[in-house]
């Protein structure tokens, strides 16, 4: 059995919540080389900015499983 890539999104996701040394987190996601998006996390506001790399649109989030699943639909195709 693999390891699950959502557990592995979720765990990348938290440590960004976690992290209490700036206000803005930034984490990029990719896919055997390819970046698919890119997350930024503002502690000020508490929510998530995903950046589809492949068409440029930008969606926000304010819960973490929300943001989750969408970075593993991404990975999906």
């Amino acid at each position: 059995m693999t390891t699950s890539q959502l557990v592995g999104i979720i765990r990348r996701l938290e440590a960004m919540l976690e992290d209490t040394e700036s206000e803005v987190q930034v984490r990029r996601f990719e896919k055997e080389g390819n970046e698919r998006c890119i997350i930024t996390y503002d502690a000020k506001t508490e929510t998530f900015e995903l950046l589809e790399t492949a068409t440029q649109q930008v969606y926000q989030f304010d819960d973490v499983d929300l943001v989750a699943m969408e970075i593993f639909e991404l990975f999906q195709d």
